[in-house]
């Protein structure tokens, strides 16, 4: 199972929305004889790949898959009727796929086969592994990140409205190679407004159209904002509400600019996220700024906090990070700090992955 959810997170990045998939195949005598994982969307599941490779010895065999084979025909076909072909006798899978297409009815197909499945060994990894399509499913919402960079005494920046730069070469870096992972960026308008952003993965590989989005009830994005002139990264989508999108000039001059304007039911950031998830996105960084950030904690929607220290101090006029609400960085779960240059990542869950 170890081995399988190692292949599994080879697709890290690349097979959203499906989840990540590895799977192996180990025959009687305990010999691996096929192993594969999930590329991207739209090509062969792990079990697939696993089972091509094994060809006739996979006879007999045991199958170790890091999530319950599909059993239903979506843009490939069942996994499960590979497995009962290739005559696998046993299925050894850590948990149930959330899917409402699947959700046991693969376990089931597999045992009325008369297939042996084991369900449980792997399962806390293959949760963490897998949490943004998790939540997604279970949730309609995207698992959401929310990011900041702060000053050793807690603040955003040195002053409302001001542009403040924080973070080193070396902590810059590592923000673009968790860019390059995740399913789209957000921010609120004020972040557009002061920073004028482009939000993209900058000295990062990334295989897929990156996301932007900005959460805009007003509709005060500017058509001139610096993340409309680099839709080559991938599409810009302002979320607004109905009185926002009343604006009809300044929505279409918006749209012309390149944008795609979507609109939320109502102005809740959990009806924003709800809309994002209807689009696909399942792993969201909330980048900023303080108003979205305590907007989304206050609505108990943030999922992991990702924060990046600076040795810098901001001083009684900085812009406070969650002011007046309970963080403690030890509370995370699963926490971890890295040195970046002079500065230190601080992340973890803010509650534990189910």
């Amino acid at each position: 199972m170890e081995r399988a959810l190692f292949h599994a997170a080879r697709g890290r990045g690349r097979t959203s929305p499906n989840p990540m998939v590895g799977a192996v195949v180990v025959s009687a005598d305990g010999v691996v004889v096929g192993e594969g994982y999930h590329h991207r969307a739209g090509q062969a599941h792990a079990e697939v790949h696993a089972l091509e490779a094994a060809g006739a010895r996979a006879r007999g065999a045991t199958l170790y898959s890091t999530l319950e084979p599909c059993s239903h025909q979506g843009r490939t076909g069942p996994c499960v009727h590979r497995i009962v072909d290739a005559g696998i006798v046993r299925v050894v899978a850590p948990v149930e796929d959330p899917n409402p297409l699947v959700s046991g009815r693969g376990f089931a197909f597999l045992r009325d086969h008369g297939v042996a499945v084991e369900v449980g060994p792997g399962a806390s990894a293959a949760i963490r592994l897998n949490q943004p399509f998790f939540t997604r499913v279970r949730e309609g919402r995207p698992f959401v990140i929310l990011k900041a960079a702060l000053s050793k005494d807690g603040c955003l920046a040195a002053a409302p409205g001001h542009r403040t730069y924080l973070t080193s070469d070396a902590a810059n870096r590592h923000t673009h190679l968790e860019r390059a992972e995740v399913d789209a960026i957000a921010v609120g308008v004020g972040t557009v407004l002061v920073d004028d952003p482009e939000l993209t993965p900058r000295g990062a590989f990334r295989e897929r159209p990156l996301l932007r989005v900005v959460l805009d009830r007003h509709l005060r994005t500017p058509p001139t904002a610096r993340l409309l002139s680099t839709r080559d990264a991938g599409p810009v989508m302002i979320v607004t509400t109905a009185e926002g999108a009343a604006r009809a000039d300044v929505r279409t001059a918006l749209e012309t600019s390149g944008a795609q304007i979507a609109v939320a039911p109502d102005s809740t950031l959990r009806s924003a996220l709800a809309l994002l998830a209807q689009r696909e996105v399942g792993l969201l960084l909330l980048e900023g700024g303080a108003v979205i950030h305590a907007a989304a904690w206050d609505a108990g929607l943030v999922d992991y906090v990702r924060l990046y220290i600076t040795p810098q101090s901001m001083g009684p006029q900085g812009v406070r990070w969650l002011p007046g609400r309970s963080f403690d960085a030890a509370d995370l779960i699963d926490g971890r700090t890295e040195t970046l240059g002079p500065d230190v990542l601080i992340e973890g869950y803010v509650h534990r992955p189910r």
